[in-house]
């Protein structure tokens, strides 16, 4: 990818939502054009390779980042024996939500526009809250993601929405292909040939990583624009 060398400041941030405290990490380029939250997929957390690598190229793109552990150390202990927390759509899009409220009223990134990336489970919990904030999400990516558990929601969602699929991870492709159907916002699928669900071969995810980068370069520095002089 051809990215640009930019200073990049980082900060460990701590999150509040109702009673609990999340924990993340942020990423703030220079002149940033917008602002992408991850969420993570099952059994995954904010040190994921995969997304943090993802991350890095958004932030060579001058889009700031924030990987966040969308479940406490005590949930992900629980959710390590049982698996049920990852799954539970409602519960990770509303703290998705309620950490997209807090960037609101941070006064260091409040004037930049918000996109999602989720990641298996976490593309479910992405359109969920995107449907839930029309007007604070500008675009939504999902690699390998499963879009088919925001149900209901999805012809809610009206940022532009990106689903990346493996080309060999054939049920995922079916389960994107049936959610794509259903969303109503512009929309895209695209099928990296020859990849596995967490597209481990070689330049599959850098692969991924231009595309994310392309579709929230392409929307959020134009909803920036539309936004309102302060």
């Amino acid at each position: 990818m051809n990215a640009t060398t930019t200073a990049v400041t980082e900060k460990s941030v701590q999150i509040p939502v109702g009673p609990l405290t999340l924990q993340g990490d942020l990423h703030l380029p220079e002149s940033a054009q917008g602002i992408v939250l991850f969420a993570h997929g099952s059994g995954s957390s904010r040190h994921s390779p995969r997304n943090r690598y993802v991350a890095r190229e958004l932030q060579a793109g001058g889009l700031a980042t924030l990987l966040m552990d969308l479940l406490t150390p005590e949930e992900e202990r629980v959710d390590e024996i049982t698996g049920h927390l990852r799954f539970d759509i409602g519960l990770l899009a509303d703290r998705l939500v309620a950490v997209t409220d807090w960037l609101g009223s941070r006064a260091d990134v409040q004037h930049l526009p918000v996109g999602y990336f989720g990641a298996s489970t976490g593309g479910g919990a992405a359109l969920v809250a995107a449907a839930q904030r029309p007007d604070a999400v500008a675009a939504v990516v999902s690699r390998g993601g499963r879009p088919d558990l925001a149900g209901d929601a999805l012809p809610h969602v009206r940022a532009p929405t990106l689903l990346i699929v493996g080309g060999n991870d054939t049920a995922v492709i079916k389960m994107n292909q049936a959610a794509l159907a259903q969303l109503r916002c512009e929309k895209a699928l695209y099928i990296v040939p020859g990849a596995t669900h967490l597209f481990e071969e070689p330049g599959a995810l850098a692969e991924v990583a231009r595309l994310a980068r392309d579709w929230f370069m392409r929307y959020l520095p134009q909803n920036k624009e539309r936004m309102p002089a302060t």
